[in-house]
């Protein structure tokens, strides 16, 4: 077993806690009780880990704590990318009786509390992997490319 290397000497080596992650989303979705959060932190973070790849997906992994890692890092890679609207639907889908009102306020509460824990630069990596839409979704700007 190898140890984690130190990021800061705050964290000693460690990236936010599972417990700190469930409480930024009980926050951002006002949600009554941590096991609400907890349940929509699982089911967006298994929907997000298909559709992140590559260098991208492991870097996340590490960032996350280790329990969110895993929910994104055992997911099967997607087919096809999904458009963020496509993505909410799934999430929908995934949780009974929520609606794509409910759905999207569900993958905001938990994607907006990421560029805090993980940082912008991570996150606007992965937004370049994801369709266009993603972005507001993870609670930042959606950036375009300037015609030229």
């Amino acid at each position: 077993m190898t140890m984690p290397t130190p990021r800061t000497p705050a964290s000693v080596g460690a990236p936010p806690g599972w417990a700190a992650l469930i409480d930024a989303v009980r926050d951002a979705g006002q949600y009554p009780t941590r096991a609400e959060a907890e349940r929509v932190t699982r089911i967006v973070l298994s929907a997000l880990g298909g559709h992140v790849t590559g260098e991208e997906r492991v870097d996340l992994a590490h960032a996350l704590p280790r329990e969110a890692a895993r929910l994104v890092a055992e997911q099967v890679p997607a087919t096809r990318p999904l458009t963020a609207v496509e993505f909410v639907d799934s999430v929908a889908a995934r949780v009974e009786g929520a609606t794509a009102a409910t759905a999207r306020w569900d993958v905001s509460s938990v994607l907006s509390a990421l560029p805090a824990l993980v940082g912008d630069d991570l996150v606007r990596r992965v937004l370049a992997q994801l369709p266009p839409g993603y972005a507001l979704l993870f609670g930042m700007a959606e950036l375009t490319s300037a015609a030229g």
